[in-house]
């Protein structure tokens, strides 16, 4: 399995896991929509795990020159449990190291234990702050 960046021909893959392990994605998180704003972005911080032309996984990562984050980490139902989401993961802090990044933050739902804990078995650990959304949500082409 490689760890690569992502490429336009991974789209219709990515938008199929994304749609399989993100059912429930706000406006915002549209997976072609998403693609297209981190494409843009052009910070070489979106990598998919493919094997022979397959996606099984995906990861969109961000630097902003104070922290960086991990978002949309998914794998697909098949590949769970057998390291990959913890690749990718460790593909991202590798990725961000090189940068200088020197803090990595992510947010999950609370409700998502399953998910808590994997980034728990990583050594994340929650935080007591408290995250604010804008009220009102641009939904960006």
């Amino acid at each position: 399995m490689e760890i690569r960046t992502y490429r336009s021909e991974d789209r219709d893959q990515l938008v199929a896991l994304w749609d399989t392990v993100f059912p429930n994605s706000t406006g915002h998180n549209e997976p072609n929509g998403a693609i297209e704003r981190k494409v843009l972005a052009a910070d070489s911080l979106f990598f998919v795990a493919a094997d022979a032309g397959t996606i099984a996984g995906a990861v969109i990562a961000g630097y902003d020159g104070h922290r960086g984050w991990l978002y949309s980490l998914a794998v697909t139902p098949g590949n769970r449990r057998q390291g990959l989401g913890t690749r990718l993961v460790r593909h991202v802090e590798a990725s961000l190291e090189r940068l200088g990044c020197p803090k990595l933050n992510l947010q999950v739902r609370a409700e998502n234990a399953e998910v808590v804990a994997f980034y728990e078995s990583l050594g994340f650990a929650t935080s007591a702050v408290l995250s604010f959304l804008e009220q009102r949500v641009r939904v960006l082409p």
